[in-house]
């Protein structure tokens, strides 16, 4: 048995290194899959904890792994589409792998506040939960509202955020397969890259600095990780508050004056592993689905006792520390290899990838999507507004959900 559950968590962390390079293919989509496959009798004579061990540790090293293509290719997922933007100014700096590192450094730093935060919520949630469940519309009502006054144009970023809500409300309304890919895809990965073609940047050397060289000013980074700590809790647990807009209300908890590109891209690495981690412990105390991969084991196992809780704790422990030093390796190659190949080509190519992707997993209406998602992205960048009111798109329909 612990032989098995070894054997699942390495192949989980060799799977979310593969989701985590490869735009579009998500966890969800290699976790339905594992559902099909055990509904079907395929894994019959494993026990359903393994099963849970693997999606376990795919989760969290996705979480990981997933920054390096938002870096050096301007393609993200939902979890790591605001670290593009810092990622790419340090990457027309030659230090893309310094980005990346800094993102594992938020990741790593995140196992023990997830220890930390699970005992927490065994003991509070549930109570804390109850109380404020009616106040969540509100609460979420509040987070929109501030994000949208805080820009300079709140007019045009109030638009946007609209306008990301309704094409949101529509795709989750409508018969989109698998709606959140052609979404985010459009919203926050082939806008931005649509917009870099005309840019004629071209990759510059990258430096390949040893870890201990990749420093950042201590001040900073206590506030990062302190603001991680406060907003990423918050965001496992209530609906429609993902790790994008933990990001956000963690650079306001930051401050304008010590906010930093490298503080930033710490801050969103530690919330991103953050919010994936504590969606498992939401699961066992609330019964409550946050994310795709706590949905899935919550089909695996059924119900998630307290010693499941326990092994899964230490198998986020150990697939973490992994994908850390998986993550520091790839990005090296990644470094060393991505001046060999034009921007534009590599733009072009990722734009076909995602295009392909959504057409062979989602269908038509998704295409539809992808292309408003795509316009809508490019008018957010082009406005110079924030694309964190793009959330929107997840915010509004939730909102919705809730007062009607």
């Amino acid at each position: 048995m612990v032989l098995e559950i070894f054997v699942a968590l390495l192949l989980g962390v060799f799977a979310g290194t593969f989701t985590g390079l490869f735009p579009g293919i998500h966890i969800n989509l290699v976790a339905a899959g594992l559902l099909a496959l055990v509904s079907s009798g395929y894994f019959a004579g494993i026990d359903v904890v393994v099963l849970a061990v693997f999606v376990v540790a795919m989760a969290v090293t996705h979480t990981f792994i997933d920054f390096i293509p938002s870096v050096y290719l301007g393609a993200p997922e939902e979890d790591s589409f605001l670290a593009v933007l810092p990622g790419h100014k340090l990457l027309k700096e030659g230090k893309g792998h310094e980005a990346v590192v800094l993102t594992l450094y938020g990741s790593l730093a995140a196992l023990p506040v997830i220890i930390i935060f699970s005992l927490v919520f065994v003991y509070f949630l549930e109570g804390f939960f109850d109380f404020i469940r009616d106040f969540i519309p509100y609460v979420l009502l509040f987070a929109s509202f501030y994000l949208i006054f805080r820009e300079k144009e709140f007019l045009i970023a109030g638009m946007v955020f609209l306008l990301s809500g309704t094409l949101g409300f529509f795709s989750f309304n409508l018969p989109v397969r698998e709606p959140l890919l052609p979404l985010l895809s459009g919203l926050f990965g082939m806008s931005s890259l649509i917009v870099s073609f005309r840019g004629g940047f071209k990759i510059p050397g990258q430096e390949t600095n040893r870890l201990k060289d990749v420093l950042i000013d201590k001040k900073k980074l206590f506030k990062a990780f302190l603001a991680a700590s406060v907003v990423a809790p918050l965001s496992s647990f209530l609906p429609g508050m993902g790790a994008g807009h933990a990001a956000v209300l963690g650079s306001e908890i930051i401050g304008e004056d010590e906010k930093d590109d490298k503080s930033f891209l710490f801050l969103v690495g530690a919330i991103s592993t953050i919010v994936m981690a504590l969606s498992f412990v939401t699961l066992y105390v609330i019964e409550r689905a946050r994310t795709g991969a706590a949905a899935a084991v919550g089909e695996i196992l059924e119900k998630v006792s307290l010693s499941n809780l326990i092994l899964l704790e230490a198998a986020i422990l150990i697939s973490g520390i992994f994908a850390f030093f998986v993550g520091v390796w790839l990005s090296k190659i990644f470094a060393r290899n991505i001046t060999k190949i034009s921007y534009s080509k590599i733009s072009v190519f990722v734009v076909l990838i995602l295009f392909i992707v959504n057409l062979v997993i989602s269908n038509f209406l998704g295409i539809v999507v992808l292309i408003t998602g795509s316009a809508l992205g490019v008018f957010a960048i082009l406005s110079n507004v924030r694309r964190i009111n793009l959330m929107g798109c997840l915010l509004v329909p939730t909102i919705v959900f809730y007062l009607v």
